[in-house]
Parts: structure tokens; sequence; C-alpha cells
């Protein structure tokens, strides 16, 4: 009789504990709240030391407040890169490129494999694999430049890394896609697909040998 009367209330209480457990909110001791309760923010976002916000407007609080962001302090290099190109995006950048030098020395045999595969991979589509502009695209865009001409043979290494790091006519930067190396890289590359001297190949091969035989001076 007794098991009974006791069974019912034991499963009474054992109900209630756990409907009031899990609809407690406070889930007890955190040992790691940053990591329980992490907070999202947009890249490069300013920060404080406790709260969110997205521009300073407390200017008094600075100096009692850690303001941060997450932009690398101005100047930074990464290691291993080149120095930053500070020419400016205009006619007169343009112009003083032609003064500034290829950092690179002569690439060795691994770079030279390295800037052929870039260059294939991010020039070839337009100039060719040779450079002479006759890539998968040639025909659809225009004005595609064929580096093989006396004017590109001619152009100085900076005004070539210029055209890449910024665009030129048609072509647009490739700042993005390629790191400062590695259009410096592919500037050393397309020397040598350009003619060694100063004759450089036609943009339109010309026929060789197209009168007849039975008119040929004996």
């Amino acid at each position: 009789m007794k098991r009974t009367i006791y069974f019912p209330a034991i499963l009474f209480i054992a109900i209630i504990i756990i409907v009031s457990s899990c609809s407690n909110k406070n889930p007890g001791r955190d040992y790691m709240p940053d990591m329980r309760y992490s907070r999202a923010y947009e890249t490069n976002a300013v920060l404080d030391s406790s709260v969110f916000i997205s521009t300073i407007t407390d200017r008094a609080a600075i100096g009692h407040k850690i303001f941060y962001n997450s932009k690398p302090v101005n100047g930074t290099v990464r290691r291993g890169e080149l120095f930053a190109y500070t020419l400016p995006n205009d006619s007169n950048g343009y112009k003083m490129s032609a003064g500034v030098k290829n950092p690179l020395g002569p690439l060795n045999h691994t770079d030279s494999i390295e800037a052929a595969r870039l260059f294939n991979i991010n020039c070839a589509i337009c100039h060719g694999a040779t450079g002479v502009a006759n890539g998968p695209l040639s025909g659809k865009i225009g004005a595609i430049a064929n580096l093989t001409l006396p004017l590109y043979v001619t152009m100085a290494d900076g005004t070539m890394f210029h055209s890449m790091t910024y665009g030129k006519n048609t072509m647009g930067s490739y700042a993005a896609q390629l790191d400062r190396k590695q259009r410096w890289m592919i500037v050393q590359y397309i020397r040598t697909l350009q003619p060694k001297d100063s004759t450089a190949t036609a943009a339109v091969p010309v026929a060789v040998n197209t009168v007849p035989d039975s008119i040929k001076t004996k």
C-alpha cells in the first residue's frame, strides 16, 4: 500500500525537477564565458575594450578605454613582402614609373617556373602563351597588347609593373590577384618572351614566297 502511494509522489517530484531544470535560463557558472558568448564583429570595424562600436563618438573616453581595430599599423609590411609601391595612379605616376627598377635579381629555376605559371593563369588568356595577343579572348576584347612589339620591348620594367598594379586601357588591375613580388616576376618572364634584339615581331606575320614559280625571274 505504501509503495503505491510513494511511487506516484516520487514520479511527480522527478517530473517537476526535470521541467524546472529545462526551463532554467541560467546554465550555472561559466568557466569560459568569452568562448561561450563570443561577440561577432565586422572586419576593420573600430572596437573598444568593452563595447562594440562602429565609430568613436565619446572623445572624452579616449585615454580611458582601449580603442583598436583589425587593420595593420600603417606602413606594416608582411613578412617576405616587398615594400609598398607608392606612385599614384595618374598620368604623372605612370610617367615616373619608368624610373622604378625591378627589385628582384635574376630568377632561379624554381621562380622561373612559378613566373611562367602565374603568367599563364593571369595573362595568357588575353596575351597568349607567347605574348603575341592570341589568347582565348583575342577578338572578343579590343586593344590586347602584343607584348613582343617594340613598344613593349622598350617599355621600362617599372612602367609594366605600374600597368599591372593599376590597370591600363582595357586591362584591369591585378594587384588583388598578384602580390608585388609576383608582379615583378611576371615582368621578368615577359622579357623572356620578347625578341632579344631591337627588332620585334610584327603583329601580323608577313607572307613569304607568294610569287608563283612560273613567273619568277630566272
